[in-house]
């Protein structure tokens, strides 16, 4: 229980989730469908993904440690701060973390997404669920979201040291010159015509870090595509490794920039499917390493969560309160 004289702000951090063992691999799909069942060939796919990353999504262990790194650099000045970390389609849920919070006796909480980035599809679901949390514990606490940290200079200066890592790994090879491809979840083409900020905050980025680093010969690639026949962004990342194969290149540096954590998408998509295609095709391949527990981005979060916890928000209409 929190003191009433320590007037202790709650941090939640928020992510989607994944399965703990294999044996949760199958409600986690359909908990991520919206309910939907999976087919058993679906199921037997990603069973065998998680089976070649270990058995399981380290999302949550990574999310743990960034929550106990966060409170800790908080805390440094003043001990003033908690933090939580809830998942919106697996355990421990955003709406059992809200509740606990609540418990716990804080009246100010500070919702911070683990995504640098804003989107309807994924933040606004997280703030979604903690306003239906919110709705269901009916006690009044004083809630502040932020919407998007993605020009945060420490996490600009995380990414930029994790390419200048994986530039003298390939140098380290013979291959001084790579080709660089950021790339990041792709999303329905239909977000950005109504008006999300997702792709054009990812651009924000992708040019912040560029002023940090050497010059590079980069481009952009979408990765992880859902499987709808609706127009998806692009270029996807097998069509680019394809293309720079035409193109004469030997090797290429992956810098997934649209997560910050290791999981499926990365651990599968990139270390085994990514590089497979990309040395049948004859290319060198690296992938700049997660943030993960770098303390530069520790003190990215720590910033956001600063900065929100000076002033109020109100939740935007469908998602949440923009404070950064």
């Amino acid at each position: 229980m929190v003191s009433e004289k320590t007037k202790a702000i709650g941090v939640l951090l928020t992510a989607v989730g994944g399965p703990n063992s294999l044996d949760e691999v199958g409600p986690f799909l359909v908990d991520i469908r919206g309910g939907r069942l999976a087919s058993p060939e679906l199921v037997a796919e990603f069973r065998e993904r998680y089976a070649k990353i270990g058995g399981r999504s380290p999302l949550l262990e990574i999310s743990t440690a960034q929550a106990k790194a966060l409170e800790a650099r908080l805390n440094q000045e003043s001990a003033s701060f908690r933090c939580y970390v809830g998942m919106r389609n697996w355990t421990p849920r955003i709406r059992d973390q809200y509740a606990r919070m609540v418990s716990d006796g804080f009246d100010r909480i500070v919702v911070l997404p683990l995504t640098p980035y804003h989107s309807r599809r994924s933040v606004g679901a997280y703030f979604r669920a903690v306003q239906e949390a919110e709705a269901k514990v009916g006690a009044p606490v004083d809630l502040t979201y932020v919407d998007s940290w993605n020009t945060e200079p420490a996490l600009v200066d995380a990414f930029a040291g994790k390419i200048a890592d994986g530039l003298a790994r390939l140098e380290a090879r013979g291959f001084p010159d790579p080709a660089v491809v950021f790339t990041a979840h792709s999303l329905p083409t239909k977000l950005m015509a109504e008006g999300d900020d997702y792709a054009a905050e990812l651009r924000e980025t992708m040019d912040l870090i560029l002023r940090r680093t050497t010059p590079l010969r980069a481009r952009m690639a979408y990765q992880s595509a859902g499987r709808t026949d609706e127009p998806w962004l692009g270029p996807p990342l097998e069509q680019t490794l394809t293309q720079l194969a035409k193109d004469g290149e030997k090797a290429v540096l992956i810098v997934p920039f649209g997560f910050i954590s290791d999981h499926l998408e990365l651990l599968y998509d990139l270390d085994i499917e990514a590089r497979e295609i990309a040395e049948d095709l004859g290319l060198a391949f690296d992938r700049a390493d997660s943030l993960n527990m770098d303390p530069r981005f520790i003190d990215a979060m720590a910033a956001a969560v600063g900065s929100a916890a000076s002033r109020a928000s109100t939740p935007r209409s469908g998602s949440g309160g923009r404070t950064s």
